[in-house]
């Protein structure tokens, strides 16, 4: 929508009419990387990355220094380090992102109860109702920056406008740490001079679509006659992107959020071939989901598998259960049906996920029988004592044996590093191998 390194920045500075812009969009700045600043106050002015350093880390965030080299979120950190050699890496700490998160949403719930978070780091707010107590929306989005970052030392970038999307591509046009009001009556010049890429729902390959056929802009896009973008991205998507580039946006802010899936996937320090190795970080993943499910009160009816080889071929799978489920077992052994014929051979897997889709509340429909009533039980009571112990208190037999192995191998790898430095060489490694997974946000419980 904007060049992330702040580049571009667009802020409103004066008086402007925000009579009709009740919907604020609130993004924190490069949110890991600030929180990580906030303990390491040296560091600032630095090109620093929080992410993975493991060989297939991905970088989870950059600083706006860093940015500028043209690293972005989700690059892989290898290439991340080619453009920026002299980056500093962190490691990911998500209880700290958590809690600053929680803070930040709590002071968005103290002006408005109209709050809709979309992520950890960004929510929508509707102050249609907060303008008596707390002035107009230019004037709440003002209060809201500065007590953000009077009371967590972080800052935020703020979009006011009449409608949630035009209101998101404020907020990024204003970063860093600015202010952009979108009067009503101004939206569509606003939105007309920005690439096609600043509507939702165009990513790379819509856009390259789009590019062919001349429509560079958003106007292009207005302009175009629907008919012939209905040919180029079909009817669904050609509806939706003719309404945004005309600024349309009936969405209400919603404050209770409906998952629609849950997942979990892991990129590899090294391609597995073996399939014991991989239905083994099939059964972990299973696991992840299933525990989500059961702490969020939900079942699910499709099981999907995500898988990516070596050479970057990315296959999807899914099945359909006849009951919904939260078991692990379950999940595991659809997931691993799904699996068959798509791995041995030789194939080499980088990276593998497991999606529960087709959610609903646990309860809501009766079952004529409970084929994992026995593996519910188990899971269930597995679930007070981690509650009590700790995650990993209780594991299948599998995954006690698999943390044996990266065990030996962090072993393995400490002794060869000691043998070099002791011949002379710097021990001195980017990556930390096969043994040690990248930090990966799905793991703090974010799903995919």
């Amino acid at each position: 929508m904007s060049k992330q390194d702040g580049s571009s920045r667009q802020v409103t500075t004066g008086p402007v009419d925000d009579s009709a812009t009740p919907i604020l969009h609130v993004d924190m700045d490069a949110f890991f990387v600030s929180v990580e600043l906030l303990s390491r106050p040296e560091l600032r002015g630095k090109p620093v990355l929080v992410g993975g350093t493991a060989g297939r880390g991905v970088v989870a965030a950059a600083s706006y220094e860093a940015r500028r080299y043209g690293v972005n979120s989700a690059m892989p950190m290898s290439v991340a380090l080619r453009r920026c050699p002299n980056a500093i890496v962190l490691r990911g700490d998500y209880p700290s992102y958590s809690k600053y998160s929680k803070r930040v949403m709590q002071i968005f719930g103290e002006i408005t109860p109209l709050v809709e978070p979309l992520s950890i780091d960004e929510a929508f707010l509707d102050v249609s109702g907060a303008r008596r107590l707390h002035g107009t929306p230019a004037e709440i989005a003002w209060t809201i920056r500065e007590r953000v970052q009077a009371e967590t030392g972080l800052t935020c970038s703020i979009g006011v406008a009449a409608t949630k999307y035009v209101a998101k591509v404020a907020s990024s046009r204003a970063k860093p740490d600015g202010m952009l009001v979108v009067p009503a009556h101004e939206t569509v010049a606003f939105l007309h001079p920005l690439p096609v890429s600043a509507l939702w729902g165009v990513g790379r390959v819509t856009e390259e679509s789009l590019l062919r056929l001349g429509l560079r802009t958003v106007g292009d896009v207005a302009a175009m006659p629907p008919g012939a973008l209905e040919r180029a991205v079909g009817p669904a998507l050609a509806a939706r992107l003719a309404h945004l580039a005309r600024g349309e946006d009936p969405r209400a802010v919603h404050t209770s959020r409906v998952e629609k899936s849950i997942g979990h996937e892991q990129t590899f320090g090294h391609d597995l071939v073996d399939p014991v190795e991989i239905r083994r970080e099939l059964l972990q993943l299973s696991g992840n989901v299933a525990v989500r499910l059961r702490k969020a009160g939900l079942v699910a009816r499709t099981v999907s598998l995500k898988l990516r080889y070596g050479d970057f071929r990315t296959l999807t799978r899914s099945r359909t259960l006849a009951e919904p489920t939260d078991v692990a077992r379950r999940i595991y052994d659809e997931a691993s049906e799904a699996l068959e014929g798509l791995v041995g051979d030789g194939e080499r897997v980088r990276l593998i996920g497991v999606r529960a889709e087709n959610l609903r509340e646990s309860g809501s429909g009766a079952m004529l029988w409970d084929p994992d009533e026995e593996w519910r039980d188990a899971e269930r009571t597995i679930d007070e004592v981690s509650a009590k112990f700790g995650r990993g208190a209780v594991r299948p037999a599998s995954l006690v044996q698999r943390e044996r192995e990266q065990r030996s191998r962090r072993e393995a790898r400490a002794r060869n590093d000691a043998d070099e430095q002791s011949a002379g060489g710097d021990g001195r490694s980017r990556g930390s191998g096969d043994g040690e997974a990248p930090f990966d946000p799905t793991a703090a419980g974010w799903g995919w």
